[in-house]
């Protein structure tokens, strides 16, 4: 039984519609996306969501090469999408879900024409040998870099 490592949570409210927030989480991922998370090895030319249950989640570099940040797992608009995350415990790409952990986002209205965002990272023991290093990269005060950004992008 692998070793049990806690999720990693985060939250932020904004004030803009749950629409709006899952429309720029998903179809402007480059507005928000932290610019250390890249994949590709020479300069990341984009990001998308492809819109549904096992779509991918991806960016490509200047010469057109992919490489999958992972799968969709739910796809709700605009209240909740949750996917895979495809990295080792070292933040290397892997190349399918048997070691990805997951991450999980909720649009919450929070009354007021604001919007509570949560985004979680669960299953990080997936991760292997490296796990509670990624766990303790992750752990923080909310919102994190990610929602941080997210939040200014709106």
């Amino acid at each position: 039984m692998p070793e049990e490592i806690p999720d990693v949570r985060k939250s932020v409210v904004v004030a803009a519609s749950v629409e709006h927030c899952f429309e720029v989480f998903t179809e402007r991922p480059a507005d928000w996306w932290p610019p250390s998370h890249v994949l590709v090895k020479k300069e990341r030319a984009g990001l998308a969501f492809e819109p549904l249950v096992g779509g991918r989640y991806y960016e490509w570099d200047i010469d057109g090469n992919e490489i999958a940040w992972g799968r969709v797992l739910e796809w709700d608009p605009p209240h909740r999408l949750a996917m895979t995350w495809r990295i080792d415990g070292h933040w290397q790409s892997v190349p399918d879900d048997d070691r990805a952990s997951e991450i999980e986002v909720d649009f919450t209205p929070a009354g007021d024409g604001r919007t509570r965002v949560d985004l979680a990272h669960v299953k990080l023991h997936r991760h292997g040998d490296g796990a509670w290093n990624i766990h303790r990269a992750l752990d923080g005060p909310s919102p994190g870099e990610t929602l941080a950004r997210f939040s200014d992008a709106l």
